[in-house]
């Protein structure tokens, strides 16, 4: 169940506020609270509850349980972040597996986007002094993927909503009629 659509409107601008804020202290400090990640998933947990427990919400389970074990594989070889992958995880609650797709592709465009836009940053040349105090500018920084997992996933958010309101059962299944 897709609970960035399902859910009350209020609890999706929460999330959104939320991930802008995990991007923000992911720009700053390449780091991304604990307490982010925990709102997200008890924000997710409380969207459940809002829509009703359903069997159909295993699909959000499964794509939380799943994020968290790509995720730790990719933490402990060192391409991800563990703050990243907490909050990647959190946020794959909101959605089920077809959401899921969406979240995974729109983060990672946005974060293909963001490493180009990265490495062009570090291209130009800097005063000593600002590499030192900008974390992104120094050669061996990581890059803020808080960022990526923000805008994938407010754009994911956007598409699902989008589909959800259309009356084009080409579009969205779930307009079309239902045989009684």
């Amino acid at each position: 169940m897709n609970l960035a659509v399902l859910a009350p409107q209020w609890m999706t601008f929460a999330l959104l506020a939320l991930l802008a804020l995990a991007a923000a202290e992911d720009a700053v400090r390449l780091r991304i609270s604990n307490l982010i990640s925990l709102a997200v998933l008890l924000l997710g947990i409380g969207a459940m509850w809002a829509v009703g427990f359903r069997l159909s919400l295993w699909e959000n389970l499964l794509v939380l349980a799943a994020v968290l074990a790509v995720g730790t594989w990719l933490f402990s070889s060192g391409r991800m972040g563990g703050g990243d992958i907490k909050l990647f995880a959190a946020t794959g609650l909101w959605f089920d597996l077809e959401g899921a797709l969406l979240l995974l592709v729109s983060v990672a465009l946005a974060g293909g986007l963001l490493a180009l836009f990265i490495l062009a940053i570090r291209m130009v040349s800097w005063s000593e002094g600002a590499k030192e105090r900008v974390l992104v500018l120094r050669p061996k920084g990581g890059i803020p993927y808080g960022i990526a997992i923000a805008a994938g996933a407010a754009l994911a958010v956007m598409v699902a909503q989008a589909a959800a309101t259309t009356a084009d059962p080409l579009t969205n299944w779930s307009a079309v009629p239902k045989a009684r």
